[in-house]
């Protein structure tokens, strides 16, 4: 399975995206009435940590994706799947404004290495993005799961050295 099977076969059945991208910023509205005002105590910062992971990370991946596609493959604004392209980045901020409304990011554990890490997330898909661009490396026909490894190794290597190099 290719990238674009992969993303194909999530166009087809939107209703996974549109129900995992509905339900976090759900989750996160109740918990803020359950929790009001404890969002910073303990089962609450640890559940406002998750669903920051859980959308953050989606919603960045979007973010650069859609770059990717505006600048390098020449996709007009008006041919952006709105459930595939636009629902994580609005998920994510609609979540972070809620979560926000309830606790300090600085009181949620993980939220420096989640900067960092959503950093470093960043710096792998600038470089991927630059070598499929530089056709240095051909990504067009290498399976899906391949490129999760080559990710994966990939922020790993970045990570490892930014830490020495910043030790």
């Amino acid at each position: 399975m290719t990238f674009g099977d992969f993303l194909s076969l999530l166009n087809t059945n939107p209703y996974y995206i549109v129900f995992y991208f509905l339900v976090i910023p759900i989750a996160a509205l109740l918990i803020n009435l359950v929790a009001k005002g404890e969002g910073h105590m303990s089962p609450w910062c640890g559940i406002y940590s998750g669903l920051i992971y859980m959308v953050t990370v989606p919603g960045i991946f979007s973010i650069l994706l859609n770059v990717y596609h505006m600048l390098f493959e020449k996709q007009s604004i008006y041919d952006a799947n709105i459930i595939s392209q636009i629902l994580p980045i609005v998920s994510m901020f609609v979540t972070l404004y809620i979560i926000r409304r309830n606790v300090d990011f600085k009181q949620i554990p993980g939220f420096g290495r989640m900067t960092s890490f959503l950093g470093t997330v960043t710096a792998v898909m600038l470089i991927l993005f630059i070598l499929n661009k530089t056709h240095l490396i051909a990504f067009t026909y290498i399976k899906f799961h391949y490129i999760l490894l080559m990710l994966v190794a990939m922020f790993v290597i970045i990570r490892f050295g930014a830490k020495r190099l910043f030790s």
